[in-house]
């Protein structure tokens, strides 16, 4: 029984490893499964989120929340790789400060990005569930118990609107 204690506690340990290194060496251009328009599927037409792809080290997003037909809520946000390499996810609420969250964790259909001294949220993730649909989230501590909301995204049409 020893053994197979010591064979899981080093495979956690290769995990955790694992996911250190894998943070360190994250690319941007990993994310750009998140290029494109998104409308979230229980909200109200207009309201989800838009990414720009990956160029010049920083994919740039904005989102919206529409609620009897108006703009309720507003955010600018932005994925970048510092000097250092790694990925910072920043968001500029509206009526709210700037706020930063490192990568925590990154695979091939997830990022998480947190930090642990920000009020609410905590955490920021996005999951790719397919090339249409991406669960987004955010979640922490407020008002001392533990809370989460998802967004359920779908792909659509970037909307372009022409001259007359």
């Amino acid at each position: 029984m020893p053994k197979c204690l010591s064979l899981l506690g080093l495979l956690a340990s290769a995990s955790v490893l694992h996911s250190a290194v894998a943070a360190e060496t994250a690319s941007l251009g990993s994310l750009n499964w998140l290029a494109g328009c998104w409308t979230q599927t229980n909200g109200e037409t207009g309201t989800g989120e838009q990414w720009m792809t990956a160029a010049g080290g920083v994919m740039l997003g904005t989102a919206r929340t529409v609620k009897n037909g108006r703009a309720v809520g507003w955010e600018f946000m932005r994925i970048e790789e510092t000097e250092a390499g790694q990925l910072v996810f920043t968001a500029k609420p509206r009526r709210e400060a700037e706020a930063s969250f490192a990568l925590l964790r990154l695979s091939e259909n997830e990022v998480v990005f947190e930090n642990a001294q920000h009020d609410f949220p905590q955490r920021i993730s996005y999951r790719r569930d397919s090339a249409q649909a991406v669960s987004a989230s955010i979640e922490g501590m407020l008002k001392g118990r533990l809370k989460k909301i998802d967004y359920p995204l779908k792909r659509v049409v970037c909307e372009v609107t022409k001259e007359t």
